[in-house]
């Protein structure tokens, strides 16, 4: 396996959270890469995508920028779910592992780009070009050659230029789906109003019946109020005669309120056919669009940069062999799909389309008044968590799962496929946590002295139980036994689990997690 010219970018589409991502990720590989964003200067209006995962925290502090983000955001551990007057259930997530990350925080997407930016701005592997939009591309067998504004030479292309951007359409992917016909107005608002920090999701309010309402908290007093509205709701005839200002006091009361961005706009479920064409891929909304109850948008398309940009380091780096990129197309389309499957049955719960539909939802809704478990009847948005690699063909399996997928809030099992759990760690005698250990090579989890030097060039590195889990939650969360090894791939999920400390089988899992086997 040769190594391609170190000197050559990867070529990205979109200075987006997902675009400037993986740049930020490829730079730490080592791995240069050059932005072509269309516009030039990004939308900085509105709120957008605002909450992001505990999970996807973490991505986004191997990128540089999670620790500014948690001590902007605004931090929730639970989410309620009302009907009419009444709480129907709550949701609080559990801290596997003593984790230090929060399970949820809420803050901009424009102050969370604005973040990335900076940091992009600063790193001398990245190159930002605004007012380049992509106008061709060509692939051959050494690279790609995309027009945007001149002639630019890459390696691979990143198509991270959102759902109507141009790298798909120009690769000839097809995007089948369907638009919902209702709409939902957005408005960030500025008021001091004395909720917790919580989600809350109202069914059919008394201030907006037949339809549903989602209230977020978010940094600088400012709360984000989703409201589902006819399909022909006219915003600006709402704020001339004054029904908006009436739409929002039945919420905020008599406080004074400043109305900071307001918006109209349609769901899409939609799939590209493939996420890989060559040696260009696609991610985030370039790659899948979702209705945003559960908040699968932004934080599933930062897990497409992670999960590409490790691949494509390893690939130009020679660890892997180009067949490990097809990896990527069926380890996250099989995570789009099922981030579709959900969120297409959470929206035809909250947007019925037929009546019968409409009369199943507002017998769910009657009985979970006195249902002994709400949840399983209601769909207010099941919240985003990793998906699970159990088929992939990078994981060693290590026997049925059984569980796939769990209630919301479950703590996931630690098996070959699903995300490595977190905890404190010592590590050189700093403290520090587990996942802050991953990101540009395997780690291998091991009891005590472990294996001696492995036979192969994939980078590694091992660090041993009875060193580094001081307190012992890691065992506990790993549920590991007195000889297993844990392989954990650089994107942070679990690539094997082993029953012992055999060298051959260390070797044939990180061979096998690399694609070579």
């Amino acid at each position: 396996m040769g190594s391609v010219t170190d000197s050559e970018p990867v070529v990205v589409a979109g200075a987006g959270p997902v675009g400037l991502v993986t740049a930020l990720l490829l730079a730490r590989h080592g791995v240069p890469s050059v932005v072509l964003e269309a516009a030039a200067r990004r939308d900085p209006s509105g709120s957008r995508a605002i909450c992001f995962q505990r999970d996807v925290l973490d991505v986004l502090d191997r990128a540089g920028c999670a620790q500014r983000m948690i001590a902007r955001g605004v931090t929730w551990t639970t989410g309620r779910t009302y009907y009419r007057g009444d709480e129907l259930f709550s949701v609080t997530f559990p801290d596997a592992g003593r984790g230090a990350v929060p399970p949820w925080i809420n803050i901009s997407q424009a102050e969370v780009e604005a973040l990335l930016r900076d940091l992009a701005a600063a790193e001398p592997l990245v190159e930002v070009r605004y007012g380049h939009p992509v106008a061709s591309l060509r692939q051959d067998a050494g690279g790609v050659e995309v027009e945007a504004g001149g002639t630019l030479r890459g390696t691979h292309l990143v198509g991270a230029d959102g759902g109507h951007g141009t790298v798909r359409e120009l690769l000839g992917i097809g995007f089948p789906g369907r638009t919902f016909a209702d709409r939902f107005l957005i408005c960030d608002i500025r008021a001091d109003l004395p909720f917790p920090s919580e989600r809350r999701f109202f069914f059919d309010p008394e201030w907006n019946p037949g339809r549903q309402v989602l209230v977020h908290q978010c940094p600088d007093g400012t709360w984000r109020i989703d409201w589902q509205v006819p399909a022909d709701h006219d915003l600006d005839a709402e704020r001339r005669t004054g029904a908006l200002d009436a739409r929002i006091r039945k919420i905020v009361g008599d406080v004074p309120y400043e109305i900071v961005w307001a918006t109209v706009y349609r769901f899409h479920e939609r799939c590209a056919a493939a996420f890989a064409s060559g040696r260009a891929f696609l991610a985030g909304d370039a790659a899948h669009l979702y209705a945003p109850f559960g908040a699968r948008g932004l934080n599933s398309g930062v897990q497409d940069a992670e999960n590409l940009a490790w691949k494509l380091a390893f690939v130009r780096r020679g660890w892997a062999p180009p067949e490990l990129l097809g990896s990527y197309d069926t380890e996250r389309r099989a995570a789009a799909k099922e981030n579709l499957r959900v969120t297409t049955r959470t929206m035809e719960f909250l947007v019925p389309q037929t009546p019968e539909q409409r009369a199943v939802r507002l017998e769910s809704l009657e009985r979970a008044r006195t249902h002994p478990d709400p949840r399983t009847i209601i769909d207010s948005g099941r919240l985003a968590e990793p998906f699970w690699y159990l088929d992939s063909p990078l994981t060693t399996p290590s026997g049925p799962v059984e569980g796939f997928p769990l209630e919301p809030g479950a703590v996931r099992p630690p098996v070959p496929g699903v995300i490595c759990p977190d905890g404190p760690c010592v590590v050189e005698g700093e403290r520090t946590r587990l996942r802050r250990l991953f990101g540009t090579h395997f780690v291998v989890l091991t009891q005590g002295g472990g294996v001696a030097e492995l036979p192969t060039d994939v980078p590694y590195r091992i660090h041993a139980l009875d060193d580094i889990d001081a307190d012992g939650v890691l065992r506990a969360a790993l549920r590991a036994g007195p000889d297993t090894v844990h392989i954990v791939r650089p994107d942070g999920h679990l690539a094997a689990v082993l029953p012992s400390c055999d060298r051959g089988s260390v070797v044939a899992a990180l061979h096998r997690a690399c694609g070579r086997g």
